[in-house]
């Protein structure tokens, strides 16, 4: 198993959430057949799951290394995100919205093969480097999700038809993806000490984190201390979330990547 066989795998993937999403539109109008969409879902997302796992064992590592492989563990953890948030608020447009962009990360990965190396340097051969590449791209997929949110909120109120609820859900997926933003954070910094001897060194990727955790909080205090003021505080949300784009792979083109301990994310 390796990335040679991804194209097989991610096409029985796709091809199964393009029909859920077929049968998860009749929905709308025939409720039975959501079944029938939420069964293909899971299908692809357990086909996606066993390519991972296949791979992580050959690979002997995690593959957590480049921006393929992260971009692989984003396209595994949006349907997730997706399913969760449907179950607690019947969001069928954001179960749809999280298998879509799933599917794009998969399509990117497939139109951009990469070549890979089975060994990691030895500042990554450490026990915090899953729990801390796990926990950043959980909190990145829930963050995004949240985005999302925010722009269906500004469509909204453009037509004069915004819900309260759809910022409550942009509150509530801000608050889970923080919290894991900020174990993120925690475990970087306890890496960082173990591998160099400090747990902070001002690496642009540290500084792009940190800013980014930063734009998150600022939303959370703004929504707190101005409840009614929905539009600006969907603005905060985001250019937030084009922070975390930065921050996430817009620093590894930027020429302060060449001082960054972080740059194998790039190959």
């Amino acid at each position: 198993m390796t990335w040679i066989d991804f194209p097989l795998y991610s096409s029985i993937v796709v091809i199964l959430w393009i029909f859920g999403l077929v049968f998860l539109l009749i929905s709308y109008k025939k409720e039975a057949v959501l079944k029938i969409a939420n069964l293909l879902f899971v299908a692809g997302w357990a086909v996606l799951i066993l390519f991972v796992l296949k791979l992580w064992i050959e690979l002997d590592r995690p593959p957590m290394r480049t921006l393929g492989e992260t971009r692989l563990w984003y396209a595994a953890f949006l349907p997730l995100v997706g399913f969760v948030t449907y179950i607690r608020w019947k969001y069928k447009w954001f179960l749809a919205y999280s298998i879509i962009m799933a599917g794009m990360f998969l399509a990117i990965n497939y139109l951009h093969p990469e070549t890979y190396s089975k060994t990691l340097m030895p500042a990554l051969q450490s026990p915090w480097f899953i729990p801390h590449v796990l926990v950043y791209l959980f909190s990145y997929a829930v963050l995004a999700a949240s985005s999302i949110v925010a722009v269906k909120g500004w469509y909204d109120s453009y037509k004069g038809n915004f819900d309260l609820e759809t910022l409550k859900l942009a509150d509530n997926l801000v608050y889970i993806g923080f919290a894991f933003l900020t174990l993120g954070l925690l475990f970087g910094a306890l890496w960082a000490k173990e591998a160099w001897g400090h747990y902070w060194t001002w690496d642009p990727k540290e500084v792009w984190a940190f800013l980014t955790w930063m734009g998150y909080l600022i939303y959370i205090h703004y929504r707190h201390f101005h409840i009614h003021k929905s539009k600006q505080a969907l603005t905060i949300l985001a250019l937030a979330f084009v922070v975390l784009l930065v921050c996430w792979f817009g620093v590894n083109y930027l020429p302060v990547a060449n001082t960054s301990v972080h740059t194998y994310t790039q190959y």
